[in-house]
């Protein structure tokens, strides 16, 4: 982090330190060892007392009404993005399943990366990959993704500020300085692209402002029990330097984790685990030169480094748990339902990035008036981290990954209103980038005198992509109530591979990034396909409404650049297809009473060519990775969500959804058998979670010192399988979260105690099989990366101070 050294020291002497010794020592355990008790009693007695006025959230446009009085929480309108309409559109008017987070509610739930959402909406799981740091591995309505692979594509797309992120790797860094947070469930391939099967995720960075703004968060959290503390200082100032024609936005994070984990050395001595350090800045304008445009510019850089993941190794799928040279209780033996570890490589990970998103927003004066917007990213991103991969206090298999990627983007489309009858988008789009991934394999290091690796494999790849499309999209009023929706997207793609196989670099050590590993597989893959929507919306009242569609979107295909498997025809580098996947959804939304909602959706999904990473145990490269086009599946579902004001002052807000699938024609030998059968079509379809629910209590109670409130909520996720032989699967969860606010001076102080995960429920990134044997020694067990358990903290917030 030299880059950014003297912006460290200088945010953590002024901000963080002083923040620290204030709550450090005996007020800090004290206040920690009473922070559970204190949350959930105050919260429930805030329930069920009588309110004045429930909480405040989401403010996400400058002229929002707030005129029918009472809470600013239930009276809100939330504007969305998603439907790329100008000016945004009311969330509960769009025709699609859509969540969405205003600022207020992101600080409220005292988000902090992107995945603190993952329990908060039906048949959502937006969590971490675990084994590189920061690499998504999201999943909506039973699509997603489960490798660190960079040149898998996603099937959730995940969009900054409107700019498409083109790998997963680098999006589950910690978030601040958000406008908010859209979360669009079910297929988006008219206006968002390719790799939106699942679904998509937005989040928008907040805008300068014309007013003079300044805001300040200061943290201290830490799971108590010898785990380390975890703090954050970030702060916002933002405002006029030329009035109404040019603003100006500086932003700074910075935050210090010493470490939730705790790992058990082969010594038997245990130390804490998990120690990160990240800073983001964030700079931006926007100009205003008159009243017909604007334009924003925004540039963001950030570093983050720190150690590799805690790695558990646990009795797998089989039922065989790990089984290294060394005595029961230091092997790595440990059960799914704990937290416990012990590995002899901590690993590290290094990653930075810089990216900048320039957007132009003109009125034009088109049918009844319109706008066109253009929106140009570039981002470079690059990361190497260690990982050890065996899970065990020996050194058995460890790994090295390094990826270094180059995009950039733009889109210019059109919005506008044609007569009383006709609202159009349409729009142009371009994506290139570069993407390079290296990996080397430490493999039986134990079995040496000095601890060199008996074995090694090195390998990676190159991938030069090009991407263009065009769209449109109109929504058509044939009466007052009743519409027509219609779309359709034309996308060209053209991936050009070469790939450095690891089985070709044994003990002959090299390097993609660097330049020094041959090529032993060169290709191209294009493709080209329409994307076409048609549904209707009907509005019963004011207070109800309906839409139906059908919707079809693609996964781009295109090639492995972990190749561990000799059989190139087989098992090689690729290329793989399109995924192609035809949706059906019907879905109702209301407002059966003031500042209330109830939303309905039910869907039905066809999959051809499903794409799956394939893991495979392999006695010499440990895992193999295999991407295929293994099935046609179905999946379908239904979703429910809303809100109700049970008493002046107290919320109840929830959501369930449950989902379901099957194989309809398999083509790959899903469970390893040697043969394609009933027996494979019988398996689950990994990442799906049958049934997910929420249930929450809100409330708010004015007071003379100022207002308190208090939350607590209830989530639940099925386990579901993690690998496609169904050997490797994720842990259910259950967890409870909560915290007790006390905003003073009008706001402009809210001081914060809260718990996340009070259950302590123990969930991880993965359960990846190990082999029985690596070279001559007994393995077994899996590669199974810890989440973090229970969490206490402290938050402090100051506005326009």
């Amino acid at each position: 982090m030299a880059s950014v050294a003297p912006l460290i020291s200088l945010f953590k002497f002024c901000i963080l330190e002083d923040y620290k010794s204030v709550l450090g020592g005996k007020i800090m355990r004290f206040v920690y060892l009473r922070s559970a008790s204190v949350i959930v009693i105050a919260a429930l007695a805030l329930s069920t007392a009588g309110m004045a006025q429930a909480q405040e959230t989401d403010q996400l446009t400058s002229d929002q009404d707030q005129s029918s009085g009472g809470s600013t929480f239930l009276d809100d309108v939330i504007v969305v993005t998603g439907t790329k309409k100008a000016g945004g559109e009311n969330v509960q008017d769009a025709a699609l399943a859509i969540t969405a987070y205003g600022s207020e509610t992101l600080d409220a739930l005292q988000v902090r990366d992107i995945s603190s959402l993952s329990f908060k909406m039906p048949n959502v799981a937006l969590d971490e990959v675990g084994t590189t740091k920061g690499v998504a591995n999201f999943a909506i309505r039973g699509l997603g993704v489960n490798s660190s692979i960079p040149s898998i594509d996603p099937a959730v797309g995940v969009f900054v500020d409107g700019v498409y992120l083109g790998i997963n790797g680098g999006v589950v860094f910690d978030t601040f300085d958000l406008e908010s947070v859209e979360v669009l469930r079910g297929p988006q391939g008219i206006l968002f692209g390719r790799n939106v099967t699942g679904g998509a995720v937005l989040l928008n960075t907040a805008d300068p402002k014309n007013e003079f703004q300044t805001t300040a968060k200061l943290i201290a959290e830490s799971g108590l029990r010898g785990t380390g503390g975890n703090y954050y200082a970030m702060g916002t100032v933002t405002g006029p330097i030329v009035e109404d024609k040019l603003s100006a936005k500086l932003a700074l994070y910075y935050n210090k984790d010493d470490g939730w984990f705790k790992n058990t050395l082969a010594s038997g001595e245990t130390e804490t685990f998990g120690e990160s350090e990240t800073v983001i800045v964030r700079a931006a304008i926007k100009v205003t030169p008159n009243d017909i445009g604007n334009f924003t510019l925004k540039f963001e850089h950030g570093e983050a480094d720190g150690q590799g993941p805690a790695n558990q190794n646990h009795i797998n799928g089989r039922g065989v748990e790990a089984a290294p040279l060394n005595p029961p209780g230091t092997s790595g033996r440990f059960s799914r339902e704990s937290f416990d570890f012990s590995i002899d490589e901590l690993g590290f990970f290094d990653t930075s990035w810089n990216q900048v998103i320039a957007t132009i927003n003109v009125d034009v004066n088109i049918g009844d008036g319109g706008s066109i917007v253009n929106v140009f990213g570039w981002r470079e991103y690059e990361q190497t981290a260690r990982s050890d991969i065996d899970g065990t206090p020996l050194s058995l298999f460890h790994g090295d990954f390094a990826t270094k990627q180059n995009q950039i983007s733009n889109e210019l489309r059109f919005n506008g209103r044609f007569g009383d009858m006709v609202d159009l988008t349409t729009g142009i789009y371009y994506f290139s980038q570069k993407l390079v991934y290296t990996e080397g394999r430490d493999l039986l290091g134990a079995l040496t005198p000095t601890g060199v690796p008996a074995l090694t494999q090195h390998g990676g790849g190159i991938v030069d992509q090009e991407t263009f499309g065009v769209f449109a999209a109109v929504d058509i009023d044939l009466t007052d109530s009743f519409s027509i929706n219609a779309g359709i997207r034309y996308a060209d793609e053209t991936k050009d591979a070469q790939v450095a196989s690891l089985v070709n670099n044994v003990n002959t050590p090299c390097n993609v990034i660097a330049g020094t590993c041959a090529f032993d597989f060169v290709d191209i893959f294009q493709t080209s396909n329409w994307s076409p929507k048609i549904g209707i919306g009907y509005e019963f009242s004011p207070d109800a409404r309906m839409y139906a569609h059908w919707a079809r979107a693609y996964r781009a295909g295109g090639f492995n650049l972990r190749n561990t498997a000799a059989d190139k025809v087989n098992f090689g580098p690729g290329p793989f297809q399109d995924e192609q996947i035809d949706s059906f959804e019907l879905g109702f939304k209301s407002e059966p009473m003031p500042r209330s909602r109830l939303n309905f959706a039910v869907f039905y999904n066809q999959m051809e060519s499903l794409q799956r990473e394939i893991l495979l145990t392999d006695p010499i490269a440990g895992i193999v990775q295999v991407i295929r086009n293994t099935a046609d599946a179905t999946i379908w579902g239904v979703e429910i969500d809303g809100q109700i004001e049970i008493l002046p002052g107290l919320l109840l807000e929830g959501s369930l959804g449950y989902v379901d699938g099957d194989y309809k024609n398999v083509v790959f030998d899903l469970n390893g058998d040697g043969v394609i059968d009933t027996d494979d079509a019988s398996l689950q379809i990994p990442r799906l979670a049958n049934w997910t629910g929420n249930i929450g209590l809100i409330a708010e109670q004015e007071m003379d010192f100022g207002t308190l409130t208090g939350r607590v909520a209830y989530s639940h996720r099925d386990g579901a399988a993690l690998t496609d032989n169904n050997l490797g699967f994720l842990n259910p969860s259950d967890r409870i979260d909560a915290s007790v606010s006390f905003a003073l001076m009008d706001g402009d102080m809210t001081f914060t105690l809260y718990g996340k995960n009070l259950t302590n429920d123990v969930q991880h990134g993965g359960d990846t099989l190990l082999p029985d044997i690596l070279g001559p020694v007994p393995l077994g067990g899996t590669l199974a990366p810890l989440s973090r358990g229970r969490t206490f903290g402290i938050e402090l917030r100051l506005n326009s101070f």
